[in-house]
Order: structure tokens, then sequence, then C-alpha cells
């Protein structure tokens, strides 16, 4: 263990001695995943036994890293909190990081069991018998979101449709890697643009893979607030059934596992309002777009040297899949 990893081990050993009723922790490991926070796993051992906690911290230990579309940690842990007053299925949020802590921004949270790799969800035969209810808790679980006040959010960026259209538009022409189809979807979405309608805490990433999902009860916690906003909350809906979220289970749009009708049902049920589904629609075509686009600028980080992985580039390959399935829901239209 180097100087700085065993530096953080101790601050860890100690925010959990004070405010976590621990004798001592063990287990301390970084899971894989996660490209843009550390995500680590430890064991909190107390008086009463040991229970598993998980601590997502900023790179390296550093400050609040809030930057162009993504919150900082302390708003996130805040988010999760609210959203769990609301009846989302959570991990619990048990404390936030103080600069004075010395590891950096970051929360400690509950373990919670489950699987989040979206190709097991679909696959997977653990996963047979809950599969046919996973879209119904996906649309009860958005209701209960957007239904957290308004008046409690902490701050958070404004993101209408305009305003989604206009940031990857540019960022497509930043990188200057032409797209035929991209350029035909710019203009539908420009010219399908909904008219203003009410706005709620949007998720941004809800989609498989960023959920966690227990075999024996469905839905165990929505992860990955990071993206969270303001907006549309159609957007959330559309997000979840974009192809590339479905893990080669094309006829099971809802991620891969379930039915529109099935999460649009469960949301009304839920207390959600009426589903306009060209309205949702919408938001399928831009988040195709989004990830395209997304996949373009991995390329060429690829391409620059910047990240030489073969993930990155596998990744940078897949724009053309999202071009397939922008063709497919334009041609529907």
């Amino acid at each position: 263990m180097s100087d700085a990893q065993e530096k953080f081990a101790d601050a860890l050993a100690a925010i959990a001695s004070s405010h976590l009723g621990a004798e001592m922790i063990t287990d301390l490991h970084r899971l894989s995943g996660g490209a843009s926070q550390e995500t680590w796993s430890f064991k909190n051992q107390t008086s009463e036994g040991t229970e598993p906690l998980i601590l997502r911290r900023a790179p390296g230990g550093g400050g609040s890293n809030a930057s162009g579309t993504a919150i900082g940690l302390e708003t996130e842990a805040v988010l999760i909190r609210l959203a769990a007053e609301a009846g989302v299925a959570v991990p619990t949020v048990r404390y936030v990081a103080k600069p004075e802590d010395g590891i950096g921004s970051g929360f400690i949270m509950n373990h919670v069991s489950g699987e989040a790799l979206g190709s097991k969800i679909v696959r997977s035969d653990a996963f047979s018998a809950v599969r046919p209810k996973l879209a119904t808790q996906c649309g009860e679980a958005l209701a209960r979101l957007h239904a957290v006040p308004m008046a409690s959010l902490p701050t958070l960026r404004h993101s209408p449709a305009s305003e989604e259209i206009k940031r990857y538009q540019e960022t497509y022409k930043t990188h200057a890697h032409p797209h035929p189809v991209f350029d035909l979807a710019f203009k539908w979405l420009s010219d399908n643009i909904p008219e203003d309608g009410r706005t709620t805490l949007v998720h941004g990433d809800f989609r498989n893979g960023n959920i966690m999902f227990d075999p024996e009860i469905g839905v165990s916690a929505v992860l990955d607030w990071e993206l969270a906003h303001i907006g549309d909350p159609m957007e959330d809906m559309g997000w979840i059934c974009v192809n590339s979220w479905r893990f080669g289970k094309i006829d099971k749009p809802v991620g891969g596992f379930g039915l529109r009708n099935e999460m649009f049902a469960a949301y009304e049920a839920a207390g959600g309002p009426a589903v306009d589904p060209e309205r949702v629609k919408f938001w399928e075509v831009l988040g195709t777009l989004k990830w395209g686009v997304m996949c373009t600028t991995m390329y060429e980080a690829f391409k620059l040297g910047l990240d030489r992985s073969v993930e990155r580039a596998a990744i940078g390959r897949r724009s053309s899949e999202t071009e397939i399935d922008l063709l497919y829901l334009l041609a529907a239209d």
C-alpha cells in the first residue's frame, strides 16, 4: 500500500469511528466501473457486527468535481436522500464527507445487493422470474422520482429539449466527424420539439445498467445520479428505451426486459400524469442521437491518443449502431 493509500485508509477509518460506530474497517478495495467517480467497498466492524458499505468519491480524493452537465457529489447525496423520502429505492446515504475529513469530496452509503450489469439482467436465468415485473417497477420508480417536491431541490441546471439539442449539436460539430444520419436526426428533432410542459426532477441517466436489480424483488436501487437536472420527465422514459440499453433484446424496448405500455401504465397508476407516447418518442430519438455523439467523442479520444484503451475504441465504433437505430425510429414517423 502506497503512502497515499495508507493515508486514505486511515482517514476513512477515522470517519467510520467518529460517525458510523466502527471499531475498525476491513476489506477496503476499489470497485471496477465508474468512469467519472471512484467507488470503494469496505466493511464496517461495530460492536453489533459487520456491515458492508460503499464510498463514492471524487477521483484521487479531489474536491467537488461538478462540471459541465454533472452535479457534485454533495448534491448527488442530497438528491438520493430526497428520492428516498419520495419512496424511490436508493441506497441509504450514511455520511457526506467534509473537507477536514481528508478523503476528498464524496459520501458513504449502504451496500445494496443485486446486479447492475445490463446483459445479465436481460439474459441470466437468475432473473427469469422477476424480469416480467421490471418495466412496471421502473414506471413506478419514475413516478415517485418525478414527484420529488421542486421546492426541496438543491440548485440544478434546467435543461429543456432545445438546450439538449444545442449542446449535442455543438459537440458533434466540434469533432468534425460527419454522420449524415446524425444531421437528419438533428433536423427532425429541431422540427419536432414538444411544447413546454410540466418540469420535474429528471434523473438524467435512468437506464438498464444504472439500476440495481435483485433476482427476488426486482428494482433494489436507482444508481448514478450525477446527470440529474430539471427538465421534461418524459426524458427519463425515452432514455431507458434507447436500443443501446436493451443489450440485444430489441423486442423489449424498456431496458431489454419490458414493454412501453407496461411502464406507462405503472407510471400513471403510481400517480404520474398521463404519458404522451409521442413525447417519449422524441426523447428516445434525442437519447439515441446523444449516445451516438458520445460514441464519436470516444473515437476521437482514442484517435488523438487521449485514451488508448481498447474499450474506448470499441465504444467509438458503436456510433454506427445508433445510426441504424435512428433510421428505424425516423422511418416510423
